[in-house]
């Protein structure tokens, strides 16, 4: 559970940066994927499951669109 809060919470910022920068640029790239080697550390040393990572992902992801939301530029 702890694990999920801090992907959650590591992606909003990221997200709110993501939502400011050029589709598909280095920036944009880099602000989509730079929680993953975080969140796989926290799993990996927790002993978490590889069941669980779809919980991350979805975490991870909320946090994105959270971001870019309170960013105020909200598109699905």
């Amino acid at each position: 559970m702890t694990i999920l809060v801090i992907a959650f919470a590591v992606n909003l910022p990221l997200g709110y940066l993501r939502k400011g920068a050029r589709k598909f640029s280095l920036a944009w790239f880099v602000y989509i994927h730079l929680s993953i080697p975080l969140i796989a550390y926290l799993r990996i040393t927790r002993g978490v499951p590889l069941i669980s990572i779809p919980l991350f992902i979805i975490a991870a992801v909320l946090g994105q669109f959270s971001g870019g939301a309170i960013r105020g530029e909200v598109a699905l």
